[in-house]
């Protein structure tokens, strides 16, 4: 890690808002030493002066990094009805498919562009474990370490989270011929996890992930909870994403699925809700009080058609969450945020929805802080932001955009979310030490070329 770098910022998003001249110091631990506002010349002489407005590095907090290599390709209708279920029989297309050489190449230009972006720490849910006839590798963390070597040629933090996934259905018993690579057990997945943690550094960690209700038994689920709970890693759970699930649910458990986890799971700080989309206000509210975090995909769940998240009932309860890529249809957390907004906007009618559920003034400033402040739970790291202790990340917006051309600084971060789509970042500093932004695409391009 770099030691003892400074950094000083005429601008910088510190504490939920804009600060003036603030002085960043990043320990040999890749930690911010200091993070001072209003910093005289004296003290930040010998600083690097960053040549633009700062904001902290976000956590992509749910990612496939495979899928990336069917993004713009389920765009085209079959015959049938066109839902969630349609487009996860396409991708089943590449998940058979991949080899470990064409995951670490494409999770390596993923990574890259997520930096790019703004992004410096992904977490991947990742259930691609056995081989292409789904025989355990010889390495049983052979695809894992895939990403994992992507992650440290970029210069991406990441948490790992192996994912359980056991059988097809509720009424299953065992998983489907396409999902044959997906097979694991309590004990596989823990064991990739441990394996990670003990290459563990601030760039990397692990946790668990349990695929869905659907996918994992009851019993599985809480051995591996408990295990997690011991170990103090964080857990990440598909569900209610689609209503059919929760019919699924209603039928087989006799109650809904975010029902079930309050009521059986022993929900905590540790656990991290993906989508959540088919919820009610009482659940939300049950999610609230236990202390667990949502994580919201708003451009996967608008391609795929999921619906839309109750924002307000949320942000009203003080509820934690943070933001995830998914699918990799979009790459920039700024299209995210938007997109999150826009959706409560065309749903409800009304304008700076997000500002007005937490009675503040400026949307894009709710939305950041909200997107930060449960980055640490999804990643089980401290990526909470410019602030002492936390990972030193630090990104610098591109001031030269002809879509921030003019803007005051007081309106920069709402321009950045709702005026500058693709936003991309000057500069990328994670852990203290600067990262390229240039996607290795010839690599990509050969596996892509490889696969269709």
């Amino acid at each position: 890690m770099a030691e003892g770098r400074r950094f000083l910022a005429s601008q910088a998003w510190v504490g939920g808002a804009w600060a003036r001249d603030v002085l960043l110091v990043a320990g040999s631990d890749g930690c911010w030493q200091q993070v001072l506002p209003g910093c005289s010349a004296a003290l930040a002489a010998g600083a690097e002066v960053l040549p633009g407005p700062v904001l902290p590095g976000l956590v992509d907090a749910h990612s496939h990094a495979f899928q990336r290599a069917i993004a713009g390709l389920t765009e085209r209708s079959a015959a049938g009805r066109e839902d969630f279920w349609s487009w996860r029989d396409r991708m089943y297309a590449a998940a058979l498919r991949i080899s470990p050489a064409q995951l670490e190449a494409i999770a390596a230009f993923l990574y890259t562009e997520l930096l790019a972006a703004g992004y410096t720490q992904v977490c991947e849910f990742h259930y691609l474990h056995g081989d292409v006839d789904g025989r355990p590798y010889a390495d049983p963390a052979e695809m894992s370490l895939a990403l994992v070597r992507a992650a440290q040629r970029t210069g991406m933090g990441l948490t790992l989270l192996p994912t359980l996934y056991m059988r097809s259905g509720f009424d299953a018993t065992g998983l489907r011929e396409d999902q044959r690579r997906f097979a694991s057990t309590p004990d596989s997945v823990l064991r990739i996890a441990e394996a990670v943690r003990k290459q563990a550094t601030p760039m990397l960690s692990a946790g668990i992930a349990l695929h869905s209700l659907r996918a994992v038994d009851p019993g599985a689920l809480r051995e591996c909870s408990a295990a997690a709970r011991a170990a103090g890693m964080p857990v990440h759970i598909h569900v209610a994403e689609q209503q059919l699930e929760v019919e699924d649910c209603l039928r087989a458990q006799g109650c809904r699925p975010i029902e079930w986890l309050l009521q059986n799971a022993g929900l905590d700080e540790r656990w991290n809700l993906v989508h959540a989309t088919q919820s009610t206000p009482e659940e939300l509210q049950g999610v609230q009080r236990s202390g667990a975090a949502i994580v919201l995909c708003p451009t996967t769940e608008a391609n795929l058609g999921d619906g839309v998240f109750d924002l307000p009932t949320w942000l009203g309860v003080g509820g934690r969450w943070s933001l995830g890529s998914d699918s990799h249809v979009a790459r920039c957390w700024s299209e995210e945020l938007r997109l999150l907004e826009y959706s409560q906007r065309l749903a409800l009618r009304q304008r700076n929805v997000a500002a007005r559920a937490a009675g503040r003034e400026s949307t894009a400033a709710v939305l950041l802080q909200g997107a930060l402040g449960g980055g640490s739970a999804a990643s089980g790291l401290p990526t909470a932001g410019l602030a002492v202790g936390q990972r030193a990340d630090l990104c610098v917006i591109d001031m030269s955009a002809p879509a921030l051309a003019g803007i005051p600084d007081d309106h920069v971060l709402d321009a950045l979310v709702f005026s500058s789509p693709g936003s991309r970042m000057a500069r990328v500093v994670v852990a203290g030490r600067d990262v390229a932004l240039e996607p290795p695409t010839r690599e990509f391009t050969e596996a892509m070329r490889s696969l269709w």
